[in-house]
């Protein structure tokens, strides 16, 4: 696909919504799976590139704006300087937590209400 111009964007969309309607019914095919990953991995790329070129456009107008450069600022990640990866890695575990959450909650919703725990369905004892 052409990652270019507006319709590849509207059917890289589109394509997007038909693959989580197919997760979500849990009728996805491990080809299918594999292209809903891409898909948001690619957007979890393209989400952090803009991030980092929005940062350096502000670093460079700041840069303009005042003779002395400011300090960098502080890691937002723990100690370690990883940075993109980090937050990407972060990205794919959140995104595998709501699909493991949305997949349970599809089975349960296609098993039926659950009966509540207490006494109401208990049998009575006999005297």
């Amino acid at each position: 696909m052409d990652s270019g111009g507006s319709g590849a964007t509207a059917s890289r969309n589109q394509r997007y919504t038909y693959l989580v309607g197919r997760l979500r019914t849990r009728q996805i095919t491990m080809e299918e799976a594999t292209e809903l990953f891409s898909i948001q991995q690619a957007a979890l790329t393209r989400a952090e590139a803009a991030r980092l070129a929005a940062l350096a456009q502000a670093s460079a107008a700041s840069a303009s704006s005042s003779s002395a450069p400011l300090p960098p600022p502080p890691p937002r990640v723990g100690p370690s300087a990883g940075g993109s990866d980090d937050f990407l890695i972060l990205g794919l575990l959140t995104m595998g937590a709501g699909a493991g959450l949305l997949a349970a909650m599809t089975q349960k919703i296609q098993q039926g209400t659950v009966a509540p725990t207490g006494t109401a369905n208990k049998k009575p004892l006999p005297k």
